[in-house]
């Protein structure tokens, strides 16, 4: 499915020479929004993953339904501070100063195969900090699914050799 055709483009959002990438018109979409679920399910089943990481918050929206599909642990990887329970946090750069996400410390058990799902890939800085999380916890990243890649960001070498797959490049 040629997804680009879902995805709103909005110039000058949200500052002047931006080109957001809106993904609200492919979730809208019932059964594009499912295709591109089950695309990026058949790439975590080529990957083995056991448990699917996705970060706040648009992680969730890719993140969730692909655990569902695949019947398989949602974990949520949420901004510092966010979570109940007791946590481990990564940092990251912005573009005007720092952030951090965190999760339970028991949210993924050591050698489990995780992948880690979200709507974008741009500069790497949040799947960077996921991947440090899931790593931290003894968890071994086997993928990373997007909807989206901004491949001229090259949010990839922040990656390193882990397998990438994003249904749309711009």
């Amino acid at each position: 499915m040629d997804y680009k055709q879902y995805i709103r483009v909005i110039p000058d959002f949200p500052q002047p020479g931006i080109r957001f990438k809106d993904i609200t018109t492919l979730l809208k979409d019932g059964p594009a929004y499912r295709s591109a679920i089950q695309d990026l399910a058949e790439f975590a089943r080529e990957v083995d993953a056991e448990v699917i990481a996705g970060p706040e918050a648009r992680g969730f929206v890719v993140g969730a339904p692909l655990s569902y599909e695949m019947s398989i642990g949602f974990v949520p990887i949420r901004k510092s501070g966010k979570l109940p329970y007791e946590s481990i946090k990564a940092e990251y750069d912005l573009e005007y100063g720092k952030d951090a996400l965190a999760v339970h410390v028991d949210a993924i058990q050591p050698g489990q195969r995780v992948l880690i799902a979200d709507d974008l890939l741009a500069t790497g800085g949040t799947i960077e900090s996921t991947i440090k999380l899931v790593e931290q916890l003894g968890g071994k990243v086997v993928g990373a699914a997007f909807f989206i890649e901004l491949s001229y960001l090259d949010g990839r070498k922040k990656i390193g050799d882990i397998p990438v797959k994003s249904l749309v490049q711009y």
